[in-house]
């Protein structure tokens, strides 16, 4: 089996569109969530394995499973396991290779949630390969404030606080040691590909700057620094 893709970021900062690039790439990504009124190009996330292993997770641990508030503490975290992580990766694994997933195929998931419980994911699968994608910290508060599904606070400062918990995550992946490569949209929707390309190639797909460029739609994802995505 191939090592995975794992695309997660804060929620808001681009994560759908930077999986959509992936999956345009030639990684398989199983049934994953199509349109939506926030999400234009589609979700890009596997809505089986988010329905049935990621949301009953932090239930699981009393923890919101929009992974809004409350979010995963320091502690709930130490109590991740090796064995946890394998029972992960069976549960994972059962859900795709009944999706069709087969052997040598490129494949990834796709979840703004995956870092607020990283270990997890990390034991589950030690060899992944990660995108870790990055928005300032302002503009994805704006953005949840203008987001329906985003309920959990109604003032920037409570959103701010939230991407803050989300870039300490962030920042411990990267200090564990695991694979990584970071990614900033914006620069994408402004026509900078550079970054984007280093990186798909790095995870072994197929760049086409054409077929990324008509994704990104600048119509849809709203040009620039004002990108409500």
């Amino acid at each position: 089996m191939n090592d995975p893709i794992f695309i997660t970021g804060c929620a808001r900062s681009g994560t759908s569109l930077t999986a959509g690039i992936v999956h345009m790439s030639g990684a398989w990504g199983g049934k994953m969530s199509g349109p939506t009124k926030y999400n234009a190009k589609g979700m890009f996330e596997n809505s089986i394995v988010r329905q049935e292993l990621s949301k009953p997770y932090l239930r699981s641990i009393n923890c919101d499973p929009m992974g809004q508030y409350p979010l995963p503490s320091d502690e709930q975290l130490r109590t991740i396991t090796a064995i946890d992580g394998v029972a992960w990766r069976e549960d994972l694994l059962r859900i795709l290779y009944r999706q069709g997933l087969r052997e040598g195929k490129p494949w990834f998931y796709k979840g703004a949630k995956m870092c607020l419980f990283w270990p997890m994911w990390d034991y589950a699968f030690p060899n992944a390969k990660w995108v870790i994608v990055r928005r300032s910290r302002d503009d994805i508060a704006k953005s949840c404030l203008r987001t329906g599904f985003m309920r959990a606070f109604d003032k920037l400062g409570g959103w701010l606080e939230w991407v803050e918990q989300h870039e300490m995550r962030l920042e411990e992946m990267k200090a564990s040691g695991l694979w990584y490569k970071e990614v900033w949209p914006e620069k994408m929707i402004n026509g900078d590909f550079t970054e984007i390309e280093a990186v798909v190639k790095e995870l072994g797909l197929n760049w086409n700057e054409n077929h990324a460029s008509a994704f990104i739609a600048p119509s849809l994802w709203k040009r620039g620094k004002t990108n409500g995505k």
